[in-house]
């Protein structure tokens, strides 16, 4: 475990490297490509209730999927964790209206102001990443929030990672904990777990 963890940390390390050596225009140019390709994905188009990610470094930038989420009259809904172990999910109206600073100091659902949704009601779930692989494996910040997440959405959900072409690695380093995503949307291609 120690040496994948370790592997983890590299792929982290290298990843924020090469988004680095991006523009400010490069990464808002393949940002944008992949957004647009998520609203031309089919099962998105098709989906009412879609679970989307406030982002962290190094994972793309969903504020805009989110705000145009709505124009497209999805149902938002984001998570927010309530420790260590327990995760629950809320549906906003408004973005970033509804929302306050969480304990890492990323925005979460405001539980005053936002209304909670059952796991099962998601058609869609938008998973976050740092690095990802052609099999669905992941690497994520380290938290293991999305790993706690993944296995209480049903099985009928799909699960759908957002990345930058060249955070699809070869191969991830996976533990038994690890909970994979179906398919991944990049600038260039949509790639479909094989």
């Amino acid at each position: 475990m120690e040496d994948a963890q370790k592997t983890k940390a590299d792929i982290r390390s290298e990843m924020a490297a090469q988004i680095g050596k991006l523009s400010a225009a490069e990464l808002k140019e393949k940002t944008s490509d992949i957004e647009n390709r998520l609203f031309e994905f089919a099962n998105f188009l098709e989906s009412k209730i879609v679970l989307l990610y406030v982002s962290g470094a190094n994972e793309v930038n969903s504020e805009a999927v989110i705000k145009r989420a709505f124009e497209h009259n999805k149902i938002v809904v984001l998570p927010k964790s309530n420790g260590s172990k327990s995760i629950s999910l809320y549906k906003i109206d408004e973005y970033p209206k509804g929302m306050r600073s969480g304990a890492d100091g990323k925005l979460e659902p405001n539980p005053d102001k936002c209304r909670k949704v059952p796991m099962d009601c998601i058609d869609i779930a938008i998973i976050p990443g740092v690095a990802f692989d052609e099999k669905g494996g992941r690497v994520g910040p380290g938290d293991g929030f999305y790993d706690r997440l993944i296995p209480h959405l049903p099985i009928t959900t799909r699960k759908v990672a957002l990345a930058l072409d060249n955070q699809v690695l070869l191969q991830v380093p996976t533990e038994s904990h690890d909970k994979q995503v179906d398919i991944i949307i990049t600038e260039k291609r949509i790639i479909y777990k094989i």
